[in-house]
């Protein structure tokens, strides 16, 4: 059947997000029937998403969504940065902050599995999506957090999120120290949370930097020389012992006394982390979006 009305094809793509090209030639397979060609393309798409599926996606967007003492972030991936401004692709990750926080998701398999508002599991959704966009779509990392207490989520131009709980505080409070670990992504929470391989190390390294003179002082005198270097270092990494961004003349532990605070949790995602990026150059990338390449 090649007598496909323009109308018709509109209709498809319209319903699909599916090229007009593939819409086309879903409706001339299927004899013009428009729900027929709808499965076809679903089908198709979903073949076409698993070629793509182990394709490098190390750009993307952290989201959050947060709701009656409960929080999440929730890194999804695509390939190139053009993809992460797709309102298709936006409205997906926004969803699927949604459902996050609603279904209780605990990890990024559960929610995966969660049910999609258009239908199908998050999974197929994006598998879905794939076939619109052309990118490689993976839902990859996911944080939650709980408290009956004060709770806050903070995401810093759609590449960081942070979640934080306190006991006892203000949600403004909360939002700074997120803002703060967004910034300074410190290693650790507080002394105490540094393993003893990390200190072990940088004594190593301060008793390596330390001229023979240091060197030759009486242990007790030594020690206490080591101890100074690597007490500044762990408040450096530590979130307790770094100087507040919002106001850097107190700490972190200074800031949480004085509105009788603590910190209980601390949650941090950075779109890629740990991802091995493929470098592509600018004209590739924009030749990639145009189908020329």
């Amino acid at each position: 059947m090649s007598n496909i009305s323009a109308q018709l094809v509109k209709e498809l793509r319209e319903r699909s997000g599916a090229g007009m090209m593939e819409c086309k030639k879903a409706l001339v397979e299927n004899n013009g029937d428009i729900e027929v060609a709808m499965e076809w393309l679903r089908k198709s798409g979903l073949a076409k998403a698993d070629k793509k599926a182990s394709r490098v996606a190390a750009e993307g967007r952290i989201v959050t969504a947060q709701a009656d003492g409960n929080a999440v972030l929730v890194e999804v991936n695509c390939e190139t940065d053009f993809v992460t401004k797709n309102p298709d692709f936006v409205k997906f990750s926004d969803n699927v902050a949604e459902i996050a926080l609603k279904s209780g998701a605990k990890d990024v398999d559960t929610l995966k599995a969660a049910a999609y508002p258009d239908g199908g599991s998050v999974e197929e959704a994006s598998k879905a999506l794939i076939a619109t966009i052309g990118e490689n779509i993976q839902v990859r990392r996911m944080a939650q957090a709980s408290n009956s207490g004060v709770i806050a989520s903070y995401v810093h131009g759609g590449r960081i999120g942070v979640l934080v709980t306190l006991k006892g505080g203000s949600e403004e409070l909360a939002k700074g120290i997120a803002m703060h670990v967004a910034a300074m992504n410190p290693q650790f929470v507080r002394t105490e949370d540094v393993p003893a391989d990390f200190l072990a190390k940088e004594k190593d390294i301060a008793l390596s930097q330390m001229s023979d003179k240091e060197k030759n002082k009486p242990a007790d005198i030594l020690e206490k020389i080591v101890n100074g270097k690597v007490a500044k270092i762990i408040s450096e990494v530590t979130l307790l012992g770094q100087a507040y961004v919002l106001d850097t003349n107190v700490t972190v532990t200074e800031a949480l006394k004085k509105e009788g605070a603590d910190v209980i949790t601390v949650a941090r995602l950075a779109v890629g982390e740990g991802i091995e990026k493929v470098e592509e150059d600018f004209a590739a990338e924009v030749m990639k979006q145009a189908g020329l390449a």
